[in-house]
């Protein structure tokens, strides 16, 4: 019999993983508009608990970093005791659950920041067809670039982020530095034309992100922190010219933090933007020696060979959690799999599409 390595243990720091599947993070939109996690989100989460690891949805860390409608927050008490109805939720199957850290940065609009301008790293415009904010649907801004005080302001808002995370009881956090958000606009040269400590070379247009990781470890252990990059992404018209150079350069750097994982979007589900051949893991195992999450578009087949030719310690599948909520089990027995075609209800409130699919019955 053939050798399945995504059902067997993993160790992550001092967690003992009983598989080798992880629950991507993925906005669903169930917050509400004052954006406190709820029992709903409790549920939702703890349905999904037969995965290895557990990691939110985007989580923004301020009210500077909001972009999307009904989406959670870890910036308020509220906040932090809506995120404990999830993680006390989870204590009793022993799955680790890590938050992700998000600012939207430029993919967001002034109807989430009272009137004012989003920010990023420079003012270049998200070439998108539209946003949805919370007075409809809207053109995409050009927004406004962060002063030096205020990328030190925003550290220090990742830094109490992480703070926040850690009083509601989370295992870990996951610093989202992929997918076109604030991070990944301080990263890449289409978004980045910044001329001061913060831009031109692949060392000050990581600096943002290198700060930000140094500040979430003043509260957390390195082993209790991850981080996610999308080097092949075209998500809120990113892509530039040095993406292989840039990104072997991050994760080279990321691994002297000695973190608990890097999250790399390999797979193409979001698209590719065509600048060179798409990195994959085989690239990035050289340059990151810790424990590296493969993520986007995979099936049973393709995590099982990444794993299996070692450019791949876990896999983290997206949507097919959303339908499957048992969806290792489902991999592991060969049971069908829920379709995901339909998304009408993947971003609606209440429990439709989010916690009314059920475990299979064989």
């Amino acid at each position: 019999m053939k050798k399945e390595y995504l059902f067997e243990p993993i160790t992550l720091g001092n967690f003992r993983l009983k598989n080798r599947i992880a629950m991507a993070p993925m906005t669903r939109g169930r917050a509400g508009t004052d954006r406190v996690p709820n029992e709903l989100m409790a549920e939702y989460y703890y349905q999904r608990s037969s995965a290895g690891l557990l990691i939110t949805e985007a989580t923004v860390i301020s009210k500077q970093g909001n972009g999307w409608i009904d989406s959670p927050g870890i910036y308020t008490e509220e906040m932090i005791e809506g995120w404990r109805k999830v993680t006390n939720k989870l204590k009793p199957t022993g799955t680790p659950i890590f938050l992700q850290l998000w600012h939207c940065g430029r993919a967001s609009h002034s109807d989430f920041q009272n009137g004012e301008l989003p920010v990023s790293a420079s003012e270049v415009k998200l070439n998108g067809d539209h946003i949805l904010t919370p007075v409809g649907t809207k053109p995409y801004e050009t927004p406004r670039a962060l002063s030096v005080k205020e990328i030190n302001a925003a550290v220090n808002d990742y830094r109490k982020a992480a703070e926040n995370a850690k009083a509601a009881g989370f295992s870990g956090i996951e610093v989202h530095g992929a997918n076109g958000y604030l991070i990944n606009q301080f990263l890449d040269s289409t978004t980045n034309l910044r001329n001061d400590q913060y831009g031109g070379s692949l060392e000050n247009r990581f600096r943002f992100f290198k700060e930000v990781l140094e500040a979430v470890l003043e509260v957390w252990l390195p082993e209790r922190v991850g981080a996610r990059i999308s080097p092949n992404g075209v998500f809120n018209d990113m892509g530039c010219d040095d993406f292989r150079e840039l990104f072997l350069y991050v994760a080279a750097e990321i691994n002297k933090f000695n973190l608990g994982y890097l999250h790399i979007m390999d797979g193409l589900a979001f698209g590719f933007h065509e600048k060179g051949a798409p990195m994959t893991l085989a690239e990035f195992r050289p340059v990151f020696k810790g424990t590296i999450i493969g993520n986007c578009g995979y099936t049973k087949e393709a995590a099982e060979e990444r794993i299996a030719d070692g450019n791949a310690d876990m896999i983290a599948f997206g949507r097919p959690y959303i339908t499957n909520p048992d969806l290792p089990e489902r991999l592991k027995n060969g049971w069908p799999l829920n379709p995901t075609e339909d998304m009408s209800l993947w971003y609606t409130p209440g429990p439709e599409g989010y916690t009314d699919y059920s475990s299979f019955n064989p």
